[in-house]
């Protein structure tokens, strides 16, 4: 029983997705189009960035870049501002899970260094932070997330959307990202104000021979020559996943490659991949797919989804992630730049509204110095401020979806109470 409390506590995403996805079984039994919810394709890719990520960080290749990083900034803000542009830059090229899965660990390992009484509030700003930027950092490709990727399709498909090429979509979202750094820098200046006197253990110790000296953990002792080969076979690998992240190449190659080479060669770093987060992967499909099969669901969303779409899309991306939100509004509405823009500010909202937030909050909840009601409420807080000032256009479409929502409300009353004067009006009067 306390085993059980342990794993609970430990994995509380998983148990939720599993719980989720068990509710919705009941709605929709289980049938043969089970297969078609699971994205085996981004569960491949997840599996070998992870294997890739852990291979690095056992070899000590994150400890060297947080002494380099340490040794080249000395204040707290400056690395934390370091960290977070990595994010939103990083994950334009290579999506916003590959920049989270690369980065978050590492800014982990870096904050570590933090004294222990100031750790946790560093750990949940900069995670948060990087997770946001990410996100929106994202926006500006269509590479840059899933989502992009398929709304961009359609966009290119639609002439009346005059975007022909990667540049137009660019210069579409090209406010939101020059918005969003905006932002960025003004968070990581307000940490820095307040917390202006935190400094890091390294700084206050006076041996220099352990000065910029990164405590790793998970770091393993090879010999030099696995470490130089382990280097080598997956950086080539971190490139070939890439290419299938791109869709240059299919997403088995990379899969099976990565597998057999760990398998064969260092079966210890396949030990350490975090398989409870496939997992949740997979309860959060089962759940999502379901949704789209109730008839109820599918129905409410056709009906609020014509002029409404940048608020729904931001909406439904809160219950079923923006890429799954992607896929089933488009079916609605021809307003495929409305949906680019609500799926990708959507993601912001709760932990399942993406699944690169997902990544951000299984990192930072394994870390026994971060409380996770504490990282929940300050990504929040964020969160909430970021919406309110992304831009002017989200506020009054959100303004004119409840004043809209309203109306059809009390008009529904007025014709319940209509049809219930006229029911008592024709009855019988038995007195």
């Amino acid at each position: 029983m306390v085993e059980l409390k342990s794993f609970v506590k430990k994995e509380a995403v998983l148990c939720v997705a599993v719980i989720l996805a068990v509710i919705s079984m009941f709605f929709v039994r289980p049938d043969e189009e089970y297969i078609s919810y699971i994205d085996f394709r981004t569960l491949a890719i997840l599996f070998c960035l992870m294997t890739i990520v852990a291979s690095f960080r056992a070899i000590g290749v994150f400890k060297w870049l947080a002494e380099r990083l340490l040794s080249k900034v000395d204040s707290l803000p400056g690395i934390v501002l370091v960290l977070v542009l990595l994010c939103f830059f990083m994950s334009m090229f290579v999506t916003n899970d590959v920049a989270l899965i690369t980065f978050v660990p590492f800014a982990i390992i870096v904050l570590g260094e933090v004294e222990e009484k100031n750790r946790s509030k560093w750990m949940i700003s900069c995670v948060v932070m990087q997770t946001i930027a990410a996100n929106l950092g994202s926006m500006l490709m269509p590479i840059g997330n899933p989502q992009n990727l398929f709304l961009y399709g359609k966009a290119v498909q639609n002439e009346s959307y005059h975007v022909t090429g990667m540049w137009d979509f660019i210069r579409f979202m090209l406010p939101y990202s020059i918005i969003s750094l905006i932002l960025l820098l003004l968070f990581v200046l307000i940490s820095g104000i307040l917390w202006k006197n935190d400094t890091l253990i390294h700084n206050k110790e006076n041996d220099d021979s352990n000065k910029n000296v990164v405590r790793d953990e998970f770091v393993i002792n090879y010999p030099k020559t696995k470490r130089m080969e382990y280097i080598i076979a997956y950086g080539i690998f971190f490139v070939i996943s890439l290419l299938a992240v791109a869709h240059k190449i299919h997403y088995i190659i990379p899969f099976i490659m990565i597998f057999v080479y760990s398998f064969v060669r260092n079966k210890r770093i396949l030990v350490k991949v975090d398989y409870s987060l496939l997992g949740t992967f997979v309860g959060l499909f089962i759940f999502i797919g379901n949704l789209g099969r109730i008839p109820a669901f599918s129905a409410a969303l056709k009906s609020i989804m014509k002029g409404n779409e940048v608020i729904t899309a931001v909406l439904a991306s809160q219950v079923m992630s923006n890429v799954p939100a992607a896929v089933l509004l488009e079916k609605f509405t021809e307003n495929v730049p409305a949906l680019i823009v609500g799926t990708n500010l959507g993601g912001l909202g709760t932990i399942i509204a993406s699944m690169a937030s997902l990544i951000s909050f299984k990192y930072i909840s394994r870390e026994k110095y971060v409380a996770k009601g504490r990282y929940l409420l300050h990504r929040w807080n964020m969160i909430c401020f970021a919406y309110w000032q992304k831009t002017e256009t989200l506020r009054l479409d959100v303004i004119r979806s409840c004043m809209r929502y309203g109306e059809l409300v009390l008009k529904g009353r007025q014709e319940l109470s209509m049809c219930m004067w006229r029911h008592s009006a024709e009855r019988p009067d038995f007195t």
